[in-house]
């Protein structure tokens, strides 16, 4: 019997892999094709997924093959600048704030890892047909295969149209936000003056223009009907379309899709012991680029809480996931639908409105408000005003070596607490979070190699200063789980979490059993 089972293989089911695979556990992947997809779908992702790549090992890898984009544009039919948004080139989790990618470049790199896991097992051309609970964790049945598939837990990343949300009965809430829209992909083979991240508001024909990495780009029309995609999909109109900015000299035509962007959540992201993830939980429309960032948030959400079950925790730990990443999820689906109804007016009278308002308010120098993410909902959490938040990132310096915190002092659950003044836990406190493997590090002012971190970009100075906190504990998501405002009431702090992952009886062995 494996510990899990991921049902799909694209980035999210990859990610899921890698991070309980790294965690030490027996993994089994199902995936229906008999190969990588090898096309583009997801073009973009931010600081916080770029944190999460880095944790698994690929951060550097991937670096040459993205684009760091630093604005996004909105002009309309005529040209006129409408909006700029500005994007950092050090976000708040110490990565830039948004890459632009060819989403199989990732792919290739995640499957790397994955495939170097001697604990992963990965099944290509292996279609799930049916899946059952049972005493003792999931049967799930495969075509052509006369065998079950036995695993502890499921954690199903198969898509919007999920075979497993269907089979378990699973229903979803529609927003009501449908649009068709036609995606023309190019492979760039000469020079070509394209822009990176425009947003075309014109209410004859609504565009997006988005860069995927150094040597691809993507132009997204929105059709009048999904019924018209069979005669707009041909190569001429195609090209016709793009002429203003690459022709066939520049360029090849390598994907011409239809997608209709839906919004939906699911009902359930838990069956007893499957769970849902990535687009199978939730589909948003692209606006932010956030869809493939959330269904990641979710693979960290699920996989360090999996690993405290499959070591002996209560499962119900993994009850807070839906209740931790929903609301964030539709946080994000609302903000979405807003920007593509204002984008993507198609009423001549209302756009010329919308152009008014937008260019005045430029003109007056208001800059577009940052998107700000929510916090998680209820869950492995405290009450303080910080916790459910991401914990920023910064550069440190510890015992000679300097960098981003996770790269210099490693990654899971992190106590840092606030020495500057001179104040340490005590001798039990670090006893208690030892045995709760928490890793726990004293911010100095100053620059030592033989005890505490110096927080060389000030970034954690910053923030003790401004939340007035004496310590903070973040999880293995760089989600904080609290704070406190005296250092004596760290062990408090602990035992919130030591009540979720302390194991209610002997752990099992991993990997114990026999495979199917």
């Amino acid at each position: 019997m494996y510990d899990v089972a991921v049902i799909g293989y694209g980035p999210v089911g990859m990610v899921t892999a890698a991070l309980l695979g790294q965690a030490g556990h027996d993994v089994v992947v199902l995936e229906r094709y008999p190969t990588l997809y090898n096309l583009p779908r997801a073009a973009i992702f931010d600081d916080e997924t770029m944190r999460t790549f880095d944790r698994i090992g690929i951060s550097r890898q991937l670096l040459p093959t993205v684009h760091v984009q630093r604005t996004y544009e909105w002009r309309n039919g005529a040209g006129e600048l409408l909006i700029e948004h500005d994007f950092a080139a050090v976000g708040g989790q110490g990565w830039a704030e948004w890459y632009m990618m060819y989403q199989p470049y990732l792919e290739d790199a995640l499957d790397g890892v994955v495939r170097g896991l001697g604990n992963v097992e990965i099944r290509m051309d292996s279609r799930v047909t049916g899946l059952e609970n049972t005493h003792h964790g999931v049967d799930i049945r495969v075509e052509g295969d006369d065998s079950v598939v036995s695993a502890r837990y499921v954690v199903a990343c198969d898509g919007g149209n999920s075979f497993t949300r269907t089979w378990l009965g699973i229903g979803q809430e529609d927003y009501g936000f449908s649009e068709p829209w036609m995606v023309c992909d190019f492979h760039l083979t000469g020079t070509a003056d394209i822009p990176k991240a425009r947003q075309v508001c014109d209410p004859k024909q609504p565009v997006s223009i988005i860069s995927l990495g150094p040597r691809h780009h993507r132009f997204s029309f929105m059709l009048d009907s999904a019924e018209s995609f069979p005669l707009e999909r041909e190569p001429d109109r195609v090209w016709a379309r793009v002429a203003a900015h690459v022709d066939r000299d520049q360029a090849e035509l390598i994907r011409v899709a239809t997608y209709t962007f839906r919004s939906l959540v699911a009902d359930r992201w838990r069956s007893d012991r499957v769970l849902l993830a990535g687009d199978a939980a939730h589909q948003m429309p692209p606006f932010l680029g956030q869809g493939m960032c959330s269904g990641i948030r979710d693979a960290q959400n699920l996989a360090f809480k999996l690993d405290a079950v499959l070591l002996g925790a209560d499962d119900a730990l993994l009850d807070t996931y839906q209740s931790e990443r929903e609301p964030h999820v539709r946080a994000i689906i609302a903000k979405g639908i807003e920007l593509g109804r204002v984008q993507t007016l198609r009423d001549p009278v209302a756009a010329a409105e919308r152009d008014a308002r937008l260019i005045a308010q430029r003109e007056a120098d208001g800059r577009p408000e940052k998107m700000r993410f929510p916090g998680l909902g209820p869950g492995l959490r405290d009450e303080s005003p910080q916790a459910g938040h991401l914990m920023p990132q910064g550069r440190v310096e510890s015992h000679g070596t300097e960098g981003l915190f996770d790269e210099v002092l490693g990654r899971g659950f992190v106590l840092l607490v606030d020495a500057r003044a001179g104040a340490s836990l005590d001798a039990s406190a670090t006893e208690f979070a030892a045995g709760l493997g928490v890793a726990v590090h004293h911010l100095t002012d100053r620059r030592l190699t033989t005890a505490g971190i110096t927080d060389v970009g000030g970034v954690y100075g910053r923030w003790f200063d401004e939340t007035g906190c004496a310590a903070v504990l973040w999880r293995p998501d760089f989600y904080i789980l609290g704070t406190t405002g005296s250092i004596s009431d760290v062990p408090s702090l602990l035992t919130t979490l030591a009540t979720a992952v302390e194991p209610v009886q002997a752990p099992a062995t991993v990997g114990e059993g026999i495979r199917p």
